[in-house]
């Protein structure tokens, strides 16, 4: 069987740990034959801030820490890219963080930008979009389109970290994370926590 194919956006809100976390796991996955990252350009000041990675040159290579072997950067105005098209190949799209601003234009689509396009793509296809939406409080706006969303056929993943694992440092969190989002689409990964029942 041949290697999955997905697409992965990071937008401008905050929590662009969660963000790399999901690039690394899906650089790392074997399962995996291609990755397609699209940084918004808001992203870009949040990366900055959150983790001192500034500018787009050379970012995939920061998120990773090493050159990447199967995942290929594009800019959010990239609107040529295959992932903007139907016909190319996938098999799903996730996006973590997904700013309302994001949300709402896949929501309503907006399918102005990269980003925009391929999560309209990917609804149109049948295909698995995943919004880990990252805001609080929610206002109406916001939960009115999550709603349409997922009357679309996205999955609402909002970044809610679990803490019954007890994390033992800052990075597990996220990473525990990623891997369940991973999971839901059929790509458990090692080291994943899994609640067992006390006997």
């Amino acid at each position: 069987m041949e290697g999955l194919n997905l697409t992965v956006a990071i937008t401008g809100a905050s929590g662009a740990v969660f963000g790399r976390e999901l690039l690394l796991a899906l650089e790392a996955d074997e399962r995996v034959a291609r990755v397609h990252f699209v940084p918004s350009e808001s992203s870009l000041r949040v990366i900055a801030e959150e983790m001192g990675l500034a500018g787009r040159t050379y970012l995939l290579e920061k998120l990773l820490g090493t050159e990447p072997v199967k995942t290929v950067q594009h800019s959010e105005a990239e609107v040529g890219a295959a992932i903007a098209s139907g016909s190319y190949p996938s098999n799903g799209m996730i996006v973590l963080p997904c700013s309302m601003g994001t949300l709402a234009a896949i929501a309503n689509g907006m399918a102005g930008s990269l980003i925009s396009r391929a999560a309209d793509v990917t609804l149109k296809e049948r295909r698995p979009l995943v919004l880990c939406v990252r805001e609080t409080p929610f206002n109406r706006i916001h939960l009115r389109n999550m709603s349409l969303a997922a009357e679309a056929g996205a999955v609402i993943f909002p970044v809610i970290p679990a803490f019954y694992f007890r994390p033992i440092d800052s990075t597990e969190t996220p990473r525990q994370f990623v891997c369940r989002v991973l999971a839901h689409i059929g790509l458990p990964q090692p080291g994943a926590f899994v609640w067992k029942a006390e006997e």
